[in-house]
């Protein structure tokens, strides 16, 4: 065992003996899905050091931020929350905080960190999660504030402990980093350059989640697309795909983020080829103005992205596509958003992640000339959303009085009496059913929709047998 580890397991068990129950520990994540599987790792790291998980912040003795910096909103929601914590902190003096992720990476962060919260104990990048039970026990033994940030990466480490909400889908790293550098993106700066998993540690993870349960993986990276890369092994995306379809017991396959200019034909091809990858692609267009692409170092255009959503759609009609779109890109005009709205008609997303351009401090993107008023891109936002939202109720209708798959996910917290889950067009499924079906894949009849989910009626409603715990756990009903 970790030294640092039993350190800390011994310290929690004093704790345990004086106060009759263990340090309790609280994450709050922020930003993407690969800032949540972090979290996951870091829940598994403290459940090894021997903490509890607490149910609120405030019961909580260690309190962890998993950081964002790709949006300004992000970094005010880590700032509101430190200002409340000087309270807690005079209220509780013994609790600990730590914070890691991607705004930790950025030295003006971290100062601002140090200098204006110091009752901050530990500060983490993300270069170095699997340090964090050093950074505790020190913390703990010294009762000093801890700074370990790593300019940059070691040797990816394999068979971290992860602690999953859910036995039954996982989420499965297959590389970390960005080689893309697109103009408004702090990404690579924060998660440093590409590097890609052995094809084997990816498929050995998979068959472990799979014996314990697991029925949906989700592959991970930043730019899933351009896997393999640098590796010494024949190996690429479309070559892991299907390996993993071949994995007996997995159902599901999902992926995200997808590069459009690393969409090759020989992905495409698996895509329609495996049976167990589902029918969606996240493929962010950013923009649809030529000139705004080339600005953002996106290198792709306009009808090359087009061209990629044909080609997904040709191999299955039912192919669904969801992207990110930013509003207010430094010089962007008028007719350049028009395109924009353009690509919208004519890709007819399911939906999209929307955002107002957000100025990122060591980014090309923020020293160019001609940025947008606020005033224009408000109005712009509007409208893209006004293009999107009718559209998006058009692909959610055309699914009533279909039959679909649905992994049913979780109790739906408006109505216990409905499930929720995801159908393999990511779909969001809201259905009348047995909380036994929770973890299974279940044949829902849609009833009605709404613009961003669908409701319907499980056909095997009242047959489930079992349900899953919030520890993962299954209990019998």
């Amino acid at each position: 065992m970790d030294h640092a580890i039993q350190r800390i397991i011994e310290h929690n068990e004093r704790r345990l003996a004086q106060t009759g129950s263990l340090p309790a520990y609280f994450i709050s994540t922020f930003g993407c899905q690969a800032n949540v599987h972090d979290s996951e790792k870091i829940a598994g790291l403290l459940r090894d050091m021997g903490y509890a998980q607490a149910a609120a912040e405030s019961e909580a003795d260690l309190i962890v931020y998993n950081t964002c910096c790709v949006r300004e909103n992000a970094e005010n929601k880590l700032l509101g929350h430190l200002g409340l914590l000087k309270r807690e902190k005079e209220l509780r003096p013994w609790i600990k905080v730590a914070i890691c992720g991607c705004m930790m990476q950025q030295d003006a962060a971290v100062e601002k960190i140090r200098r204006s919260y110091p009752y901050v104990d530990v500060i983490f990048g993300t270069f170095n999660l699997h340090t964090l039970p050093s950074l505790i026990a020190a913390s703990v033994e010294g009762n000093r504030q801890i700074i370990d940030v790593w300019d940059s990466h070691e040797d990816i480490k394999e068979d971290l402990p992860a602690k999953r909400e859910h036995i039954f889908k996982a989420s499965v790293n297959i590389m970390y980093g960005c080689d893309n550098f697109c103009a408004y993106c702090i990404v690579p700066y924060v998660r440093g350059r590409e590097r890609s998993r052995k094809s084997a540690d990816i498929l050995r993870e998979c068959q472990t989640l799979v014996s314990g349960g697991a029925k949906e993986v989700l592959l991970l990276g930043q730019n899933v697309n351009s896997y393999g890369t640098g590796l010494d092994e024949d190996i690429s995306f479309a070559k892991l795909l299907r390996q993993l379809n071949e994995i007996d017991g997995l159902n599901r396959i999902r992926f995200m983020t997808s590069h459009p200019k690393d969409l090759s034909d020989e992905l495409i091809n698996a895509i329609a080829d495996c049976r167990k990858v589902c029918r969606h692609v996240h493929l962010p267009v950013q923009s649809g103005s030529d000139r705004v692409l080339e600005a953002m170092n996106r290198r792709y255009n306009k009808e090359a992205y087009l061209d990629l959503v044909r080609k997904l759609k040709s191999v299955d009609p039912d192919m669904r596509i969801t992207t990110d779109i930013i509003v207010g890109f430094p010089g962007e005009t008028e007719d350049d958003f028009e395109h924009t709205l353009d690509v919208v008609l004519q890709a007819r997303f399911q939906n999209a992640f929307t955002f107002k351009y957000s100025k990122r401090t060591g980014t090309p993107a923020a020293v160019m000339e001609d940025q947008v008023p606020e005033d224009v891109v408000s109005r712009r936002f509007t409208r893209l959303l006004d293009a999107l939202t009718p559209i998006a109720y058009e692909i959610s209708a055309s699914n009533v009085g279909k039959v679909v798959s649905v992994l049913a996910e979780d109790i739906n917290p408006a109505d216990p009496n409905m499930l929720t889950g995801r159908a393999g067009d990511n779909s969001i499924v809201h259905f009348a059913g047995d909380s036994g079906n929770i973890g299974e894949i279940v044949d829902v009849r849609i009833t009605g929709c709404k613009t961003f989910y669908l409701k319907g009626e499980s056909l095997t409603y009242g047959q489930g047998r079992k349900a899953y715990a919030d520890d993962g756990a299954v209990s019998q009903h």
